[in-house]
């Protein structure tokens, strides 16, 4: 009986999300920073996903993260803390 609750569970939830090939490279609250942070990605063809989880009504709480595909996080590093 377990087992087929189980494969029941395993059949609802999905077993990869778009996010899973994507590692954070940064984070911050300052709204500025992230969009620079794009630009620069962007001039490097990066692709990147930026999240952004900063409370809305007092913005006090939370932070904007900014993820890349993991192929590119040495890369994308390397051009965010150099350039």
């Amino acid at each position: 009986m377990w087992d087929k609750i189980r494969h029941w569970i395993a059949k609802l939830i999905p077993q990869k999300t778009e996010f899973d090939d994507f590692r954070l490279i940064a984070s911050t609250t300052e709204q500025h920073l992230i969009e620079l942070y794009r630009m620069k990605l962007d001039d490097a063809r990066i692709n990147h996903k930026v999240i952004n989880k900063l409370d809305s009504t007092y913005n006090n709480f939370g932070e904007i993260e900014l993820y890349v595909k993991f192929d590119d996080v040495i890369r994308a590093k390397h051009i965010l803390d150099n350039e």
